[in-house]
């Protein structure tokens, strides 16, 4: 099979049918084999039944259930788990996204030999409330993934080789940074290409401000499990040790000129009446908290029983 289509959504009946429509006549015209997986992620309007009536038209398309809300990530992490197709292509279902641009995806992947490829919306039809902070949200992602090249991390519309999609685990709201991962899993051959972007046809969008805070945080969170994730002891047994070393040399310092100033019999306060003793002592217990917090992560990273899983490109 040549492409697998997968399209996550939620309360997107009236474009179903479009959409559908849409990348039949795109396969058609370009003599793909294919698959649409259409994954519903809890719709409460009637999203599911559009899509059992196009099932029954088309047997190419097949349709996955949530029973309830869960968010994009599963809805591709289950979407990916069944693509057969030699390469994937994921979309939005809103129609803001063109099945158009798929033959030239699938030729960057096939024949230009690119593991990833994601689409860049130069153009928005979006409100500034919007396109602002997602400047800002991408340059961020730029500087901390360390791939230069690309402009819209959070863009629906990727493809990606079959292989890329079944060596990473995409989880909670990781799928704003799925060529982070890709390149993590030692797919490091991504590339961009400037996409069309509709206006919404129908409904309205499902995301708020909320995200950009969330997509921060879990930047930060892929940035250390990518960094420190197989070493905590590295992190927390490094700034730990140093917290430990430096409370402990202030404590000697208070302990050394308290005994020669009264070896000299010069006044002094007591120790504990110096301020800097409550900070070394808290330098202390921190330093010896942050050690553990590394001691106990390399215990469990060693019990781990994906401590030692690879991604093979090769094997003779």
């Amino acid at each position: 099979m040549d492409i697998s289509v997968i399209i996550p959504l939620y309360n997107e009946a009236e474009s179903l049918p479009e959409l559908t429509a849409w990348i039949e006549r795109v396969m058609e015209e370009n003599k793909f084999t294919y698959e649409v997986i259409f994954v519903n992620d809890g719709s409460n309007d009637n999203s599911w039944q559009v899509i059992e009536e196009l099932a029954k038209k088309n047997q190419n398309l097949h349709g996955i259930k949530f029973r309830r809300n869960y968010g994009k990530s599963p809805a591709l992490y289950c979407g990916f788990e069944r693509a057969q197709g030699d390469v994937v292509i994921t979309m939005d279902a809103d129609l803001q996204d063109s099945p158009d641009e798929i033959p030239i995806l699938y030729k960057m992947i096939t024949k230009d030999g690119y593991d990833l490829v994601s689409g860049y919306k130069q153009k928005r039809y979006d409100p500034l409330s919007k396109t602002i902070p997602t400047k800002l949200f991408n340059a961020t992602a730029r500087k901390v993934s360390g791939i230069k090249n690309l402009h819209d991390f959070n863009c629906g519309l990727k493809a990606y080789r079959n292989e890329v999609v079944k060596s990473i685990e995409v989880y909670g709201d990781m799928h704003r940074y799925i060529p982070y991962l890709a390149k993590n899993a030692g797919y490091s051959n991504i590339g961009e290409l400037v996409v069309h972007h509709q206006a919404r046809k129908y409904g309205k969008s499902k995301f708020g401000l909320s995200r950009f805070f969330h997509g921060y945080l879990d930047l930060m969170s892929l940035w250390f499990l990518s960094k420190f994730g197989g070493r905590p002891m590295h992190i927390f047994g490094l700034w730990g040790s140093f917290m430990f070393f430096i409370g402990f040399i202030a404590a000697v310092i208070l302990g050394v000129t308290k005994i020669y100033h009264l070896t000299n019999g010069m006044p002094f306060r007591l120790v504990t009446e110096s301020p800097y003793f409550y900070i070394s002592l808290t330098m202390m217990i921190l330093g010896t908290q942050l050690f553990l917090t590394g001691f106990l992560g390399e215990l469990i990273s060693r019990t781990s029983q994906e401590r030692n899983k690879y991604n093979i490109a090769k094997e003779i």
